[in-house]
């Protein structure tokens, strides 16, 4: 899962697009970039590792001159956590300058870049996304989104692109939708990002949805729009909503708290927990749950546990150790409330099942009396090929337990997941055109091919 922003057409482009990686840091945080482009067609390019604040200094927007610019925040699922991998990537081709950002997963890009390679492409990073521009530089096509079209066919999975094509921006998604991208207006320029909370801190406002297969090109002449691709079954991350974006966005046409705030309340009525004194989350991702578990169950919602903010999200630290070190400072238990209650635990998922025993552990320190799990989605079984890194399934707790066991490793007294139709029933358009593979085990493509995925 990854970030990206672009903007066209605004003198502040370089300075609009780090604000905008700000809105987009709990999608990716081993490192950052913003590409510029200048007057005269040259680009400026500036990444680092780690958050935005530690390798995109306001200083540095100086050096990023020009009205274009695309932005990045990275969480790797396709090749290992370097400086060489870090996003936008740049390449010049036949006098032209060509940038790439990409959010999503490649199942064929192992395929893809083999046949490149014997075709002589040399490739600087281990990243499936490097293939794209490749394909791109590539392309005959005379028209920019041309280029794009002809650069995608044949391309298998989850893709939302901002690309720079001399002076056009170029913004394409892949035809099942699997991420979300929205593009917005600020006065005459446009702005693309993957969630509408980075159009609102720039100020810009929201016009639509890039359409599931879409291709769009930005240039002097405005908008152009083409669907290139032969129409797929929608396969929108049902993950999405339960817990990567922010709670403040509209992704796939609908508000992220409202679809949260639905799954709490299904959840309470799924699985109760009659005689809990009270329910709190496990702050941020699951306060919406939390709260529609509340509004439903009756029991009034405390804050229990207490977050650090100054520690990124657990779930997308690359190794186990980096979760499990920053489990330990991120989160505190609030002795006074907890002390002696029977108390109802709201998470959005259970992955690995590590954060949560060492919350429950923190929990019962505190004097719980007693405490039951609560998880507003259905047990992850699977691996997701499509851009969330969960790639082996001996890594999931669920795949090789029944609840009652991960209740017992956990060492809760009760455990209870919503149910899978729960979760997509609670979705703001309806159950339909969702993926939920990782949950069910339906998955829309073949397997990855080739090599596993570093």
């Amino acid at each position: 899962m990854c970030g990206i922003f672009g903007i066209r057409g605004h003198p502040d482009a370089a300075a609009l697009t780090q604000l905008g990686l700000y809105s987009l840091q709990h999608r990716g945080q081993e490192s950052s970039g913003i590409l510029s482009v200048d007057a005269n067609g040259e680009a400026h390019l500036e990444r680092a590792m780690g958050l935005v604040s530690e390798g995109l200094r306001v200083d540095q927007m100086s050096h990023l001159p020009g009205s274009l610019a695309i932005g990045h925040t990275r969480y790797s699922t396709a090749g290992s956590s370097t400086i060489d991998n870090a996003q936008p990537i740049l390449a010049r081709t036949r006098g032209l300058t060509m940038s790439l950002a990409h959010n999503g997963n490649l199942v064929n890009a192992y395929e893809l870049r083999s046949d490149l390679e014997s075709e002589g492409a040399i490739f600087s990073s281990t990243m499936d996304s490097e293939v794209l521009l490749h394909r791109l530089a590539r392309s005959r096509a005379t028209t920019p989104e041309g280029q794009m079209a002809e650069a995608l066919q044949g391309v298998e999975g989850a893709y939302c692109l901002v690309v720079t094509m001399g002076d056009a921006m170029v913004v394409a998604r892949d035809p099942r939708g699997w991420r979300p991208l929205s593009i917005g207006k600020l006065g005459d320029a446009w702005v693309a990002a993957s969630e509408s909370c980075a159009l609102d801190i720039v100020g810009a406002t929201k016009v639509r949805d890039i359409e599931p297969g879409e291709v769009v090109r930005i240039d002097n002449e405005g908008l152009h729009s083409i669907f290139p691709f032969e129409k797929k079954p929608l396969s929108r991350c049902v993950f999405e909503h339960v817990y990567f974006a922010r709670p403040d966005s509209q992704i796939f046409g609908g508000s992220v708290d409202r679809a949260r705030r639905a799954l709490g309340r299904r959840l309470a009525k799924e699985q109760p927990a009659r005689g809990a004194d009270f329910v709190f989350a496990v702050p941020d991702s699951s306060n919406g749950a939390a709260l529609g578990y509340s509004e439903e169950s009756g029991l009034p919602l405390e804050f229990a546990l207490i977050r650090n903010h100054y520690v990124g999200r657990t779930f997308i630290q690359p190794t186990q150790a980096g979760r499990d070190a920053k489990v330990k400072v991120k989160y505190n238990a609030v002795r006074e409330l907890i002390e002696g209650k029977t108390v109802v635990m709201v998470d959005d998922s259970i992955v690995r099942g590590t954060t949560t025993r060492g919350l429950v552990s923190m929990v019962r320190a505190a004097g719980a009396k007693a405490v039951h799990m609560r998880v507003s989605s259905a047990p992850i079984t699977g691996s997701c090929w499509y851009g969330i890194d969960t790639p082996q399934k001996s890594e999931l707790i669920a795949a090789s337990h029944d609840v009652t066991e991960i209740a017992r490793l956990l060492g809760v007294d009760t455990l209870g997941y919503l149910s899978l139709d729960g979760m997509l029933a609670a979705m703001p358009d309806g159950p339909g055109g969702y993926c939920h593979a990782c949950f069910s085990g339906q998955y829309p493509t073949a397997a990855p091919t080739g090599a596993k995925r570093t």
